[in-house]
């Protein structure tokens, strides 16, 4: 089992990160092999795509239940795929 670095650590050769200085008042820092910034908005995007679509339809589905209808479960989550296509679309899907 791998430890947790920090500023006292000995760091391999060719680590990307510098050493801190002294009194730095950030707590230390480590790194997670295999994860990068591809990975962080992948993991961004498929949240949405799930999260939009399932807090919409879930508001839907209360207002069918309040409101005694069929038809908002269907509203909220077309209502939530557009939007987190949507954001998607403005986070990143411009340069």
């Amino acid at each position: 089992m791998m430890g947790r670095m920090d500023d006292s650590t000995p760091r391999p050769k060719g680590d990307p990160l510098p050493p801190r200085p002294k009194g730095d008042p950030l707590p230390p820092r480590h790194e997670v092999t295999g994860h990068s910034k591809e990975t962080d908005a992948a993991t961004t995007v498929v949240s949405y795509l799930i999260g939009g679509p399932v807090t919409f339809g879930g508001l839907g589905w209360l207002l069918d239940r309040w409101w005694d209808t069929a038809f908002l479960v269907v509203v909220g989550l077309l209502v939530g795929m557009a939007l987190s296509l949507y954001v998607v679309w403005l986070r990143y899907g411009s340069p």
